[in-house]
């Protein structure tokens, strides 16, 4: 089982992103009080024994001090079972990482480090906001590594703003060179509310096209596979042994506890969401009330949202769990539904499994829209 924690704290706004953040860190004391509030009022939700992983995620968790980042620790292993954690990882921006505060982290429990690096091309990480250079990305690595943390992984993105082909494939090369465990590889999302879609709209900037972005998708996949990267997810890699375990929960239906502002949960059959208004948050927790919104999941939201996670994954979907869980008529939909997907070429079956191929792999969310029951 695992435990996510949301800190929200950004020092800026990237342009494309649309995850909940603010930049109001002088709430952050309050903040971590109403986090260890809040896990106290919900341990009961997760079996706390059998919980092996810790992810905080962001906004930006590397921006939260040292001693505050201590206290929320130090105060989670007084709630929590921590003894069993394999996987702990903490999300950071490179211009935050200095070796003494990966050593830092290091002691606290830390043992995998996620940094958003999104380009090494510094007019590409200009034109989307972020704070950081190239070669402060490629110095935070080795910062990582020579604290002693062996489980690193970067985010990229592709489809930039007036990105070409060539400099895609010099970003993977370096990410490559820099012998890094896991690869997050994401093409670049216009969404609603994002600075990126108002000047998508106004003509200040303009989408790379699909052909292009299908091209910087196949070089990915062929560079990561000659450099014995392992494709186990849609946008993710990893050295073998080195899959993200935590996130792998999402996408194997394992329960988890998400605790903070925006912060999800998942038991199975309920999810419980947390409001994105950082004062609502700590006001409501301040009162001794949990905030969550509950919302229990109709057989049919439960296959579909299987359908999506588990497609996502190399391992694929087994047709014999479906027609386990939700009986014959829902598994000669499925079988019934996928067969022209077979046919072209874009899944494949091997047994009861069914998985995307590479060239469904870029259709995906047409396949798995189709195969959904609703």
């Amino acid at each position: 089982m695992g435990l996510y924690i949301h800190i929200p704290y950004c020092k800026s706004k990237c342009i494309y992103c649309d995850f909940y953040s603010t930049p109001q860190v002088e709430t952050m004391e309050q903040y971590v009080h109403s986090l260890l509030c809040e896990a106290e009022l919900r341990k009961d939700e997760i079996a706390c024994k059998n919980l092996n992983t810790i992810y905080l995620g962001g906004g930006t968790p590397s921006v939260m001090p040292l001693d505050l980042l201590t206290k929320l620790v130090k105060g989670l292993e007084t709630i929590f079972d921590l003894c069993r954690i394999e996987e702990f990882t903490i999300e950071v921006n490179p211009d935050d990482v200095t070796l003494n505060y990966v050593e830092e982290l290091k002691q606290l429990g830390v043992n995998r480090v996620s940094m958003g690096v999104q380009s090494f091309n510094d007019n590409e990480l200009q034109a989307i906001n972020r704070r950081h250079s190239a070669q402060q990305a490629i110095d935070a690595v080795g910062a990582i590594k020579d604290a002693g943390i062996t489980n690193v992984s970067i985010d990229l993105i592709y489809g930039l703003p007036g990105q070409a082909l060539d400099s895609w494939q010099r970003n993977v090369e370096q990410a490559i060179d820099l012998n890094v465990q896991h690869i997050s590889a994401y093409n670049l999302s216009y969404e609603p509310g994002t600075r990126l879609w108002v000047m998508r709209e106004r003509g200040k900037v303009q989408e790379v096209s699909d052909e292009d972005c299908i091209a910087m998708h196949n070089t990915l996949v062929k560079m990561l596979k000659d450099a014995d990267f392992e494709h186990y997810e849609i946008s993710n890699f990893s050295r073998p042994g080195y899959r993200s375990r935590h996130n792998s929960s999402y996408w194997n239906f394992t329960p988890y506890l998400g605790l903070g502002v925006a912060a999800h949960s998942f038991d199975g059959a309920t999810r419980r969401y947390n409001p994105s208004n950082i004062k609502e948050y700590i006001n409501t927790l301040s009162n001794g009330n949990t905030v969550f919104i509950e919302e229990h999941l109709e057989w049919w939201e439960r296959y579909d949202e299987e359908i999506m996670v588990r497609l996502r994954t190399s391992d694929g979907l087994d047709t014999s769990l479906i027609e386990q869980h939700y009986g014959a008529q829902v598994y000669n939909h499925l079988l019934e539904q996928a067969q022209p997907f077979i046919n072209q070429g874009s899944l494949k079956q091997k047994g009861n499994i069914i998985s995307l191929t590479p060239q469904g792999v870029m259709v995906s969310d047409n396949i798995i829209r189709d195969l959904m029951w609703n």
